[in-house]
């Protein structure tokens, strides 16, 4: 008998019908819908992508729940600590965005460097004069500082060397990697680009906030495609406004989507994307297939990948 599955969210086409074929799927993707199924329905298995809460409100509305799974790697939206109390398994994709995030890493900061984004919009207005005030830098010969050696830290710095950057890194501990490890003081101090590519977890925290940000190298760059509630924006703002640092580029804010009226959106000095640098076509049709195939293995008595088991450590055999 096919157990049953319920979606927060929307998944690619052919990850759905992967999943069809093995489970009986239910959707609640808004709240009317999601108390109809958890009303009728014996769920066994949750998949969300960013936004939809594996809570423990929901898990109690789902005593057979044997998995919840994540189409992607963070998973602030997952309660793992509950999850794991219940036995659960907590199943996300770990790896399969970092090439793409530090594609649109590095997008960031050669549209800020560049002053690329004002370049254009100058042009589409018919400003082709203005060249002739246009200021911008170049990549090559910058030092890049990176907050986090994972697995997008790693690919970050492989394309900043790549672009004749010099690379400077803080993790938790040095690694063996050709590149020069500092603490986090030094890399603000003597980097022309700082990135980010930490978790927020209690460890971490609000890490960027008014005495990082002046330590800063003046006319230095922030860039953000990790999670918003690392930076204090209205610290950021103070110093995007004061040009203590020269600009600011994010995939991620503490809000989202952001208040109409958001001080860092508007700002001149700041471009920001819509948490979208892992939607590429690519990325998306394998985080889901992913997932969603792990997912079926638990459920139809096969073994996932073990990498992709986020708590494994945690669960009983029983």
């Amino acid at each position: 008998m096919k157990k049953n599955v319920l979606l927060l969210e929307t998944i690619t086409d052919e990850a759905l019908a992967v999943l069809r074929d093995s489970a009986n799927v239910f959707t609640g993707y808004d709240e009317a819908s999601l108390k109809e199924v958890l009303g009728t329905e014996e769920i066994h298995a949750v998949i969300v992508r960013g936004k939809g809460q594996v809570n423990k409100a929901l898990m109690e509305s789902c005593p057979a729940l044997q998995v919840a799974a994540r189409c992607g790697v963070g998973l602030d939206n997952v309660d793992v600590k509950e999850a794991t109390a219940r036995n659960i398994m907590v199943i996300n994709a770990p790896g399969s965005n970092a090439a793409t995030i530090a594609e649109h890493t590095l997008s960031l900061m050669l549209m800020l460097m560049r002053n690329m984004y004002v370049s254009v919009s100058q042009v589409k207005d018919g400003n082709w004069n203005w060249r002739n005030n246009y200021s911008g830098d170049e990549l090559h010969g910058k030092t890049l500082g990176i907050l986090g050696m994972g697995n997008i830290g790693k690919r970050v710095a492989l394309l900043g060397e790549a672009f004749g950057m010099n690379v400077l890194y803080w993790s938790r501990s040095a690694q063996n990697m050709p590149y020069t490890f500092l603490s986090m003081e030094e890399v603000l101090q003597q980097s022309d680009m700082v990135s980010l590519h930490l978790p927020f977890t209690s460890e971490t925290g609000t890490i960027i906030q008014a005495p990082q940000l002046a330590m800063m190298k003046p006319g230095s760059f922030l860039i953000n495609t990790a999670r918003g509630a690392l930076i204090d924006h209205d610290a950021l703002v103070d110093a995007l406004s004061e040009g203590r640092i020269a600009g600011f580029g994010a995939d991620v804010l503490p809000e989202e989507p952001p208040a109409a009226d958001s001080p860092v959106v508007h700002h001149p000095r700041a471009i920001i994307t819509p948490h979208s640098g892992s939607l590429t076509a690519s990325t998306y049709r394998h985080i889901c297939l992913s997932t969603v195939k792990n997912v079926v293995a638990v459920l139809t008595g096969g073994q996932p990948e073990p990498k992709s088991i986020f708590n494994a450590a945690g669960l009983s055999e029983a």
